[in-house]
């Protein structure tokens, strides 16, 4: 039960994580669009959802990570595995059912 509920919380820390990431603009690299190109992108199409697209990624690059680790993370690595598979399983039904 230990062993779930950690797998669980480690999960929701990276989601958070990964949200928190994304949707922090970097301003440091801002620069004032010229007309045209504000123009160009006011008329593109922005992509479904791309704060869980971001999240299925960094959570199949976690999960290559876990998959590939020298050590077994104190024996919670299984769990974390099996947590990180249902939460990148659950993401991709979400996408389905949005279109």
């Amino acid at each position: 039960m230990k062993v779930r509920i950690l797998g669980i919380l480690v999960l929701t820390a990276l989601i958070v994580a990964v949200a928190f990431s994304v949707s922090m603009p970097d301003t440091s690299k801002a620069a004032m669009p010229t007309p045209a190109a504000a123009a160009a992108t006011a008329n593109a199409i922005p992509p479904d959802h791309p704060e869980i697209r971001e999240a299925l990624g960094a959570l199949r690059h976690a999960r290559e990570h876990l998959e590939h680790a020298a050590h077994d993370f104190g024996g919670h690595r299984v769990e974390a595995l099996r947590a990180t598979d249902e939460a990148i399983h659950q993401l991709e039904i979400c996408l389905k059912y949005d279109r």
